[in-house]
């Protein structure tokens, strides 16, 4: 339905409980804090009951919004651009002075100049810069860093017969390859990690996070003008489209928190179906499923994002029963979507081939680096599985513990022992030919300010930096 269909009559009212039926607050469900982020599922499930597709929510600050639970809804708003802008200067909290200046969701929705956040003609001269650029990449030379650092991974702990597989490997193997897609010194890895997963997380540092990222992108696309290589930075800039430095240095930020941030959860959740189901593992290792069918089956089933900010309706319309009004905010329900039992009456029927997910969103706003994102989770996964073929869990399924932020949930750690390979030299074979496949030399170190070297990660629970001492000085 579209805002003229509304013409000939009037829209239904408010649901009971909305802010805008003269309830407070307290009467909707928060999306952050402990009893909204320890189990999230089973809120969507709460929310579904009682609102139906769509339901009315508090974000940070208890600010209201609309989170979209049915699949149809999700598609619905994703592809109809002209009722529900990508636009966030349309939010009528922003126009009303409601958001905090340190409120957390500023980093993830306050407007910028780049494509996620434009509509029309703008949002094509901005995406069109992001996805030529992307396809200069050679997918086989992708695949080869890849390798060349799940090999590294794994050899910095194959020795001790045990892992996690969440601090040693997920977190860790997509910033190590997006740092040379970027043509970034390698060093950057564990820092851009922790900001990336503090400012996805929306925690109280998620602003200086973001200060951090911005500050190092700033001097790396400085050095690209005058020393342009093979990489995104130098393909944006000499892009036809014209991007501003401003441009380019947002669109870098936009390409490196979402592609980390997306497949380290892909990574993660995909692990944890390979270690904990046995008939998965079972026709893995029968020939029956490959592990692409796996990660479509996370893909819908555990996505990496859990729900995506966000459009805002350009004016009054209805969505799911629900009255929307002009100026408010909707959260795309990913994880509600695909498994809305409108579409899958049967949460256990096989999914092989069917790519109908909501997990690379739709319509003019695509994933548009989710070929890259698959690359990495199935090129490191297997590459992780043939280096140790009797991988398993070291703890029991049950104790392992979950961590969800309100875009996204996965585990924690992922404690695994296996059988020490008889030589680390196993992993040699997929280093020989990569730095003559890459996006060419290094640019020299980037001095960064906004964090003081030494300091704790920012945002994390613990330091991860040891690792990352012990590697890069081996390597010097």
């Amino acid at each position: 339905m579209t805002t003229a269909d509304t013409a000939s009559g009037p829209l239904p009212g408010p649901p009971p409980g909305c802010p805008a039926h003269g309830m407070g607050p307290e009467a909707l469900h928060r999306l952050y804090g402990p009893a909204a982020e320890s189990n999230p599922q089973a809120l969507y499930e709460t929310l579904r009951a009682r609102y139906g597709p769509v339901a009315p929510v508090l974000l940070h600050g208890d600010l209201p919004a609309w989170l979209v639970l049915g699949h149809r809804e999700n598609l619905e708003v994703m592809r109809s651009p002209s009722r529900f802008s990508r636009d966030s200067r349309n939010w009528r909290m922003f126009q009303e002075g409601r958001v905090a200046p340190d409120s957390p969701l500023r980093p993830m929705i306050q407007w910028q100049p780049i494509c996620v956040f434009a509509d029309g003609r703008e949002h094509e001269r901005l995406r069109g810069a992001v996805t030529g650029s992307l396809e200069q990449f050679d997918r086989r030379g992708i695949r080869r860093y890849v390798i060349r650092y799940t090999n590294q991974l794994v050899d910095s702990f194959a020795a001790t017969g045990q892992a996690d597989l969440i601090g040693d490997f997920a977190e860790k193997l997509p910033m190590l390859v997006m740092t040379q897609l970027l043509g970034m010194p390698e060093e950057y890895g564990p820092r851009l990690v922790d900001a990336a997963l503090d400012l996805m997380k929306g925690s109280k540092t998620a602003l200086a996070s973001n200060d951090f990222l911005v500050s190092t992108l700033r001097t790396l696309t400085e050095r690209k003008k005058v020393s342009p290589g093979h990489d995104l930075p130098s393909w944006l800039i000499r892009h036809d489209a014209g991007l501003t430095d401003n441009e380019v240095l947002e669109h870098l930020r936009l390409v490196l928190v979402a592609a980390n941030e997306t497949t380290v959860n892909l990574i993660a959740n995909t692990l944890h179906l390979v270690l904990t189901d046995r008939r998965f593992r079972a026709n893995l290792a029968g020939g029956h499923m490959t592990l692409p069918d796996a990660l479509e089956k996370v893909l819908w089933d555990a996505p990496p994002l859990s729900a995506i900010p966000g459009r805002w309706a350009t004016g009054d319309t209805l969505l799911g029963g629900q009255r929307i009004k002009a100026g408010d905010m909707l959260l795309l329900g990913v994880a509600a979507g695909n498994v809305d039992p409108e579409i899958r009456p049967d949460l256990s029927a096989p999914l092989q081939g069917n790519r109908a997910h909501l997990s690379f969103s739709s319509g003019p706003h695509e994933c548009p680096g989710q070929d890259i994102g698959r690359a990495i989770a199935d090129t490191g996964i297997d590459t992780l599985l043939a280096r140790l073929p009797d991988l398993q869990l070291a703890v029991a399924e049950g104790d392992l513990r979950t961590r969800a932020a309100w875009l996204s949930k996965r585990l924690e750690s992922m404690p695994v022992r296996f059988t020490p390979p008889r030589s680390a030299a196993e992993g040699e074979a997929g280093r020989s030919d990569v730095a003559t496949t890459g996006p060419g030399p290094l640019p020299e170190v980037v001095p960064v300010t906004a964090v003081e070297p030494g300091s704790a990660p920012v945002g994390r629970e613990r330091a991860r930096t040891s690792w990352w001492a012990r590697l890069f000085r081996s390597r010097r």
